[in-house]
């Protein structure tokens, strides 16, 4: 279940001290999770120390529980949070949440690399990057979701906006409801109130694009956006936004301007080339930073 929160209540809860999960034996997780019963601890404790092995090889050489299940305590202790199949709202869609040891999260993470060491960090006030691509279906919100996942993954306090007001879609990758967002703020119909953090992942909120307007492109144009981005780049880490594509009208030129950088987004053997120049050189041309092309094959 996600929890709507003001920014400041959201802001309170990162100082929380997460020391007490890391400093908790994987025995302890796992009879906290209900994977393992207390009385079948002993039981491994006895060929741990027989066999001179780890605790949770021991378990899964008794059958108690399963390599699965080791996985999920070790990112609970080392603060790498993911999840199993059904155990959330969160679609599992987003590899980066439910397969984060797969090729295709090795890649996001190295994706998040060359954006920590290119955009990101390189200046403080370098921390919003637009997500684009030419036309609808090239993986533009499914690659906006998990690298927003894993940069969370990583500690940093994360922001996913919807910026898509024509075919907004974050609300339904992450379990959330989408009658009050982006749309409603920049009408002046709703407040920051509207970011929702998602509890599976500490450092992760979503502002959702909320209900789709009639002239999206006029309400991201509006000098309350720019005020509004300048507002939650103060608060986050980073932030990072899925726009329109580009086919539907000039808003993913506007929101790479405002954010000051974009990466683009091909799909492999679908996207034209010459549709992707043409982005690639608009966003140029509008002043915005092209600070890489991502070709999803997936």
């Amino acid at each position: 279940m996600t929890t709507p929160v003001n920014i400041p209540a959201f802001l309170k809860l990162q100082g929380q001290d997460n020391s007490i999960v890391r400093d908790r034996s994987i025995g302890t997780l796992l009879i906290d999770a209900g994977k393992l019963r207390p009385e079948s601890a002993e039981q491994i404790l006895r060929l741990q120390k027989s066999e001179n092995i780890r605790f949770g090889e021991a378990a899964v050489r008794l059958g108690l529980v399963t390599e699965a299940d080791i996985q999920q305590a070790l990112s609970r202790q080392f603060d790498y949070p993911y999840l199993q199949p059904g155990q959330s709202r969160v679609s599992e869609e987003l590899v980066a949440a439910y397969r984060p040891f797969s090729p295709q999260v090795e890649a996001l993470r190295a994706l998040r690399s060359q954006l920590m060491l290119r955009w990101i960090g390189a200046e403080p006030e370098r921390k919003a990057i637009a997500i684009a691509s030419p036309a609808r279906g090239e993986g533009r919100s499914y690659l906006a979701a998990n690298l927003a996942v894993v940069f969370s993954q990583l500690g940093e306090h994360t922001l996913l906006i919807d910026a898509d007001m024509r075919h907004p879609r974050q609300h339904a990758l992450f379990g959330l409801e989408n009658r009050v967002g982006l749309s409603a703020i920049l009408s002046g119909r709703g407040e920051a109130q509207s970011v929702a953090r998602i509890p599976d992942f500490e450092d992760l909120s979503v502002l959702p694009a909320g209900a789709v307007p009639p002239n999206p492109q006029e309400l991201i144009a509006r000098p309350l956006f720019s005020s509004l981005l300048e507002e939650l780049c103060r608060e986050f880490d980073v932030v990072l936004i899925d726009t329109p594509a580009a086919a539907c009208g000039a808003d993913a030129q506007t929101l790479a301007v405002r954010a000051g950088a974009g990466i683009l987004v091909a799909r492999k053997n679908e996207t034209a080339l010459g549709a992707l120049q043409q982005l690639a050189a608009d966003l140029r041309h509008a002043t915005a930073n092209v600070i890489g092309v991502v070709l999803n094959a997936f």
